[in-house]
């Protein structure tokens, strides 16, 4: 062996003696092969000596469909960067035909083609492996055509052709004994003569009375001894042939010669150089038993699992979860499809479309009708996605039926459209909240809520490809209810919502339309929906339960339970507080514009960054650049650190991906704001940019970061501006908590200017604040009103100076801190 590997140019490592743990991922994959080899030949009711064959396709088959986790993608597509064909995947050891060439075919009246086995595929090439039962020999056909739905046909042939159990026993190396174990344990402890060495030896299976290996060996109760079954001197030596023994078969008794001819006919080694007939042992060196990390006879625990003495693999993977979700991978397609005919070809995506098209018939969405004069139908297209969790594991397959709204007429087919939407500062708003009262929030989903949107307008469309009435293959549907892809059906769904709700004792806020607030004596209920995403939650659990009674009597729901997971928000509800965070989102888009192995910065922004407009350069790919600036102002939503630098903080995201937002419940509820500006930042215009952040005690709700729209004179004049963006942020905040039961007045805002303050308190025009535009005026009726009132804080103390400006590391974590950022980490 060693001969061999030098001259092939292999480096040939060992592990140490009975440890298979040290290549643990090579004896995973090793058992899912033999797992899977044993099912195929079972299935297929073939001899043992097919192990090979069975091989070959099962490591070809799983290149193909089995999916890496890390990457959602198979092998062949890493490999390859496209998805792997499957429809020529036929199952091993059915029944074919093969067809004979032109030029090996018989007079016209005989036989086109011979009976065979199939028994796998060829490395790149379009060739089949079969076995050709007139011949007795594994050959490769072209034209192979099998029979897929065929019954196998009871095994014939020796018994121990068939004992499976034997044949995989013997690819593994024995246990080892108690006995062993002593002396290997007084052999680490230097307890023996030091001569003595552990041994690392290749077991010689040979024939016993209860089972044989796969190479031929037999019952020991057949004195006359067995034939190698497929073995064809003529053909190649490395094909098996047979399931009946050749007219000169090769005998194999029960001796040391019988073992050593058996030896040479199933080695791979290159037939230059000889194999030992005795097996080569290795030595390895004593090492101290205290050198050895845990307890040497400790069961082998894969994948880093930590699993304590009085719990079992099953116990730990059952209480985790990760039970159901490998029971429910197991019924749900992992490969969206491109198209309706895809779709088709997979149960998985029918039986969603078959969901969706219940859903139609259950809400009684439309009418099938001939088409009037005058009218043209609107088409309908279906739109595949798999949805994964957290942890991207595809946990459904989800079908949704929508119109081609784009060919709506405004006018004829739509009138309003309009329906509110809640702001993402209303979603911390809540969040806090309930961190400060100290009750769960909950969240539910409406399955197909626009579908019991009530459409007002006359509307015609198509009828769904792949499910066509051909009886009625000229009629269209009329809608009665709203569809996706309408241009009517959000406003529509919040009409059908709204109402329920006030219906049922709730009140609507004035200045959110999408807060709904229900009282009962001391208790208060809070509702918040964005579309058809509504989280909750309330003072008095009983009332929670009351609001799922009176969703659950009108509306489908499809999921529900504690707030986790909404709008791309990841939120963790523990006893001292709410976590928000992105994770997933930050590790989406790193990996979607190629970033994950970036290097990582402490900054998103260096101080002297030296930003410049390149008039010479090369124009950069619009498309991509927007995308990135949108999916990087998405990620603004819990990452008030990367506001300023947002169009530069890729790398700097990859170093801290779960950083996000922290509220205490141990904390006070005042009302406080920052303002804070950067005078003539913008090296294009010379304009200056306005930051503000608020916060309900220690927690951050609410932040802003915006060029301003008119160039400043002076230092005074930005600040002044900023202050006047802030204050109507502040007065939004307030109203929207007047519906919480908080009434907040004299909100003290921060500023580090004091000419600004000046100007506010003191509305005295003069040449130094003339030319400032009326509408940021508005600010002083406020202090006059005793709604803000606007106090000096020195800069280093100032908050928003975060969204104005770049700065070193030690500030900028200074600061992130301050905010109240958390990272797990």
């Amino acid at each position: 062996m060693e001969l061999f590997c030098l001259k092939r140019g292999i480096r040939h490592e060992f592990s140490a003696p009975y440890t298979p743990q040290q290549n643990g991922v090579v004896e995973r994959k090793n058992r899912t092969l033999i797992e899977t080899v044993r099912t195929m030949l079972s299935d297929a009711k073939l001899p043992v000596t097919f192990w090979a064959e069975a091989v070959n396709t099962a490591c070809h088959v799983l290149n193909r469909v089995l999916v890496v986790k890390r990457h959602n993608k198979t092998c062949y597509e890493l490999i390859n960067n496209r998805l792997p064909n499957l429809d020529y995947l036929v199952p091993f050891g059915s029944h074919c035909s093969l067809l004979l060439q032109y030029k090996d075919r018989q007079p016209k009246f005989h036989a086109k083609a011979v009976e065979g086995i199939f028994l796998g595929y060829v490395a790149n090439s379009p060739c089949k492996r079969g076995y050709n039962i007139g011949t007795r020999t594994v050959e490769e056909w072209f034209e192979v055509d099998c029979s897929k739905h065929s019954t196998p046909p009871e095994p014939k042939g020796p018994a121990w052709g068939f004992d499976y159990d034997a044949l995989f026993k013997s690819f593994n190396l024995p246990d080892l004994s108690a006995e062993d174990a002593a002396n290997v344990y007084d052999l680490l402890r230097g307890d023996n003569d030091s001569s003595f060495s552990t041994r690392a030896t290749v077991p010689i299976i040979t024939p016993d009375s209860n089972a044989t290996s796969a190479s031929g060996t037999h019952d020991s109760d057949n004195s006359e001894g067995v034939h190698i079954v497929g073995y064809d001197a003529q053909a190649n030596p490395n094909t098996i042939i047979g399931n009946e023994a050749p007219a000169d078969p090769i005998n194999i008794e029960s001796s040391s010669s019988g073992t050593q001819e058996m030896g040479e006919l199933s080695t791979n080694l290159d037939p230059e150089i000889q194999e030992p007939i005795v097996p080569e042992t290795r030595v390895h060196r004593n090492h101290p038993i205290d050198n050895i990390i845990g307890d040497p006879y400790a069961d082998v625990q894969t994948r880093h699992r930590t699993i304590t003495e009085n719990t079992s693999l099953y116990t730990e993977i059952f209480d985790t979860g990760v039970m159901e979700t490998c029971l429910h991978a197991a019924f749900v397609s992992q490969v969206e499809p491109k198209n309706v005919k895809d779709a088709l070809a997979d149960n998985c995506w029918i039986e969603a479309m078959q969901d969706e098209l219940s859903q139609f018939q259950k809400l009684q969405v439309w009418d099938l009708v001939d088409l009037p004069k005058g009218f043209q139908p609107i088409g309908t297209r279906w739109v595949f996605k798999c949805k994964t969790d957290d942890r991207h594991v595809v946990v459904k397959n989800k079908a949704r039926l929508v119109v081609q709204g784009f060919y709506q007429q405004e006018g004829l087919d739509y009138n309003e459209v309009y329906a509110p939407v809640a702001r993402i500062d209303a979603i911390r708003l809540f969040l806090a909240y309930a961190t400060y009262v100290g009750f769960k929030v909950y969240q539910l989903d409406v399955k197909s809520a626009f579908l019991y949107g009530k459409v007002h307008e006359e509307v015609y469309v198509t009828q769904p490809p792949g499910f066509e009435d051909l009886h009625n293959i000229n009629k269209v549907y009329k809608l009665d209810k709203a569809l996706y892809g309408l241009h009517q059906a959000p406003r529509a769904w919040y009409e059908t919502l709204s109402k329920h709700l006030l219906s049922n004792g709730f009140d609507r806020g004035q200045i959110d339309s999408t807060l709904f607030i229900r009282k009962a004596g001391g208790d208060i209920l809070l509702v918040q929906v964005y579309v058809d995403d509504i989280i909750f939650g309330s003072t008095n659990e009983g009332m929670c339960r009351e609001f799922e009674k009176v969703m659950k009597s009108k509306f489908e729901m499809s999921n529900m339970g504690e707030l986790s997971f909404f709008l791309g928000l990841q939120v963790s509800q523990r006893e001292n507080g709410i976590y928000l965070h992105q994770t997933k989102y930050v590790q989406d888009i790193l990996s979607k514009y190629k970033m994950s192995d970036s290097t990582t910065y402490g900054t998103p922004i260096p101080v002297n960054h030296g930003l410049h407009p390149d008039r010479d350069g090369k124009d950069v790919d619009s498309r991509l650049y927007r995308g990135m600036i949108g999916s990087l102002m998405y990620l603004t939503a819990s990452r008030p650190d990367i506001m300023f630098a947002v169009c530069l903080c890729s790398r700097y995201l990859k170093g801290k991906p779960q950083l996000g937002l922290w509220d205490s419940k141990q904390q006070s509820f005042d009302f406080k704001a920052y303002t804070d500006s950067d005078y003539g930042g913008c090296n294009l215009d010379r304009k200056s940019t306005s930051g503000g952040c608020q916060f309900l005690g220690d927690r951050l709700v609410s932040w802003q970061c915006k060029k301003q729209s008119t160039v400043s004179v002076s230092t005074c004049e930005a600040e002044y501006i900023a202050a006047a963006s802030g204050c109507s942020q502040i007065l939004w905040i307030q109203q929207q908590l007047r519906y919480y039961g908080l009434n907040f007045t004299g909100t003290p805002l921060f500023i580090d200017n004091n000419a600004t303050i000046s100007i506010t308190n003191n509305p005295v025009k003069h040449s130094k604040n003339k030319h400032i535009e009326i509408h940021h005026h508005f600010i002083r009726d406020c202090v006059e009103k005793h709604l803000i009132e606007l106090e000096k804080v020195h800069t280093d103390d100032n908050l928003a100076d975060l969204f104005t400006k770049a700065f070193d590391r030690s500030r900028f974590e200074h600061l992130v801190n301050l905010i109240g950022m958390f990272n797990p980490e």
